[in-house]
């Protein structure tokens, strides 16, 4: 019997591998994984890691200022962006950002499980012991 060809519109980098979702082993970016992707890990990594202080200082000042944080918390306004701004044009940071999500695609591509249901998954299995 001769076998059925399939059709697809993605680029074979894209398609195949063990769950159809690409080459686990592939390193190369598509444009939207270089100028969306890596860029939202880079402040949400900013965010959680490198400038937690800042954050919270201009937050708590907004806090205590009501409508007026606009005009009152420019100075920690200026600190915490100042410092989100290093760490966005930091060369080191972006390559280990880069490499985190090139990681987390590969695991995805080989298990098939989103980052996001992995932490949740392995949150109720540590709930449950």
């Amino acid at each position: 019997m001769k076998e059925k060809e399939q059709y697809t519109i993605l680029s074979p980098k894209l398609g195949g591998g063990p769950m159809g979702f690409g080459d686990p082993d592939d390193r190369t970016l598509r444009k939207v994984e270089k100028d969306v992707m890596i860029p939202k890990l880079i402040r949400e990594r900013t965010k959680e890691e490198k400038c937690v202080d800042e954050i919270k200082e201009f937050h708590q000042c907004c806090l205590n200022s009501g409508l007026l944080h606009v005009v009152k918390c420019r100075k920690e306004n200026n600190i915490m962006k100042a410092c989100m701004e290093k760490w966005y044009y930091n060369e080191d940071f972006i390559k280990e950002c880069t490499e985190q999500y090139l990681n987390e695609r590969s695991e995805f591509r080989q298990t098939g499980i989103p980052k996001k249901k992995q932490k949740k998954n392995y949150r109720y299995e540590s709930m449950s012991m």
